[in-house]
């Protein structure tokens, strides 16, 4: 076998499934040491689920709900985020609401976010929040569709301001489609933006 063949075999039996580099050598010939690293990356899908939502919840709801950028995606947010007194007057109020379906979305057991289905606007929605560690893995996705599995009602509407993308293709991911353009005050951007009102069903 050929001096770089034996490197790509060892490469490819050695790499590490966690995707760390490992080095290592062996003696080709004329006792030439040839040095390979050689990485992997492996893909592993989170294990998305929800539960019941409990008081208990609501410090990691409040820590999200301070990040910045992610307040700045959802744009329609609380007047001050930093106001956890207002934060959990209106939480008190939804956790007693039993017309408001609520779940706390996990991933591999940890706590990733919430979902709410309550009328807004005169409509059966949606809506959902998810940390920003959990962004760009498919947790919001499968959390919003389990949601929807289990919520009769329908249609049912959801809404995303007009430049978050990533929303709007969970949204759409989920089978709602664009049925009409809104405008409204962003408090989280300090101006009126436009919005995306989605339709499911």
């Amino acid at each position: 076998m050929g001096l770089f063949a034996r490197a790509r075999e060892i490469a490819l039996a050695e790499a590490s499934p966690t995707g760390e580099g490992r080095s290592f050598d062996f003696r080709g010939g004329g006792g030439r040491i040839v040095w390979i690293i050689c990485v992997r990356r492996v893909f592993v899908t989170p294990q998305v689920s929800l539960r019941d939502m409990v008081a208990g919840d609501l410090p990691i709801f409040f820590e999200q709900q301070l990040d910045g950028e992610a307040g700045r995606m959802a744009a329609f947010t609380a007047k001050d985020p930093r106001d956890r007194a207002a934060f959990d007057a209106r939480w008190a109020k939804i956790l007693a609401e039993p017309s408001i379906r609520k779940a706390t979305v996990l991933v591999d057991g940890r706590v990733a976010g919430q979902i709410l289905g309550a009328e807004q606007f005169g409509r059966p929605s949606v809506c959902y929040w998810i940390g920003r560690e959990f962004w760009g893995k498919g947790v919001a996705t499968a959390a919003l569709r389990e949601f929807l599995a289990r919520v009769e009602t329908r249609p049912i509407y959801a809404r995303a301001a007009a430049d978050n993308a990533a929303s709007i293709r969970v949204l759409g991911k989920c089978g709602f489609v664009e049925c009409e353009r809104d405008r409204g005050f962003a408090v989280a951007r300090g101006e009126e933006i436009e919005e995306v009102v989605m339709r499911l069903g």
